[in-house]
């Protein structure tokens, strides 16, 4: 993205322009047609031709590093440059789903081929990945906030990740979700003593509840709660 087509000049990475420049694109390429419909199919088709190319220019010019280049934009409108640029700075932040990256692009004033053209070139890129999202996601939510698959499922479907995306990504967690609520209940269990059964039991079931542990939730929040309260055990003491 360059200063003449209403772009500003980045200074976290240097500007990439994918399809080369004017004078490297193929001469097969004819230039776009004044007429705003064949504009639009032509613009979609030299995206699609050029989506390997673009890949491979990308990864040659920024190898594992991990840090999004400024992608040049796809067309000369200057709508679709300022739409890029906000969505790559949104995307150096934080990953997005395709419908959060949608949402943005919408806020600009580009028509439906304009913004899938955006999408779709981002996709090719790596930069957006609803199945990465969900890997990334999972992860998070069982490493550090003790979650149960229900609640991951309610997370990621607010994320705008696709039922079967998701449900593809939860079938290949392994098979500890009681083993995961065990865990968590035994950190919480001692904050309920001095409470009576009842109340300890209804509550610690209920932080379970929760994060998403309801199928397992009270036996879980049971066995916790008994094994707080047992008396420590004493080894065995041999007299001589």
């Amino acid at each position: 993205m360059t200063e003449s087509n209403g772009g500003e000049r980045d200074s976290l990475a240097p500007v990439i322009p994918l399809f080369g420049s004017r004078s490297d694109r193929a001469p097969a390429v004819e230039p776009a047609p004044d007429d705003p419909d064949e504009a639009a199919t032509w613009h979609a088709t030299w995206i699609a031709d050029r989506a390997a190319a673009d890949r491979s220019a990308a990864r040659a010019a920024h190898p594992a590093t991990g840090t999004l280049p400024v992608v040049a934009p796809a067309g000369e409108d200057e709508a679709a440059a300022v739409a890029e640029r906000v969505l790559l700075r949104k995307l150096r932040t934080r990953s997005l789903s395709l419908r959060e990256a949608r949402s943005v692009l919408r806020e600009h004033e580009l028509d439906e081929i304009e913004l899938e053209g955006i999408v779709d070139r981002f996709v090719s890129l790596g930069y957006l990945d609803d199945a990465a999202l969900a890997e990334q996601l999972i992860d998070k939510a069982t490493s550090r906030k003790a979650q149960g698959r229900m609640a991951i499922a309610q997370a990621l479907s607010q994320r705008g990740i696709p039922r079967e995306v998701v449900d593809e990504a939860l079938d290949r967690l392994p098979d500890d979700e009681a083993e995961r609520a065990l865990e968590f209940a035994r950190s919480k269990a001692r904050g309920f003593e001095g409470l009576d059964r009842d109340t300890a039991l209804r509550r610690l079931a209920g932080q379970l509840a929760r994060r998403g542990y309801g199928s397992v939730a009270l036996s879980v929040a049971r066995q916790a709660l008994d094994e707080s309260s047992a008396p420590p055990r004493r080894g065995v003491r041999f007299e001589s």
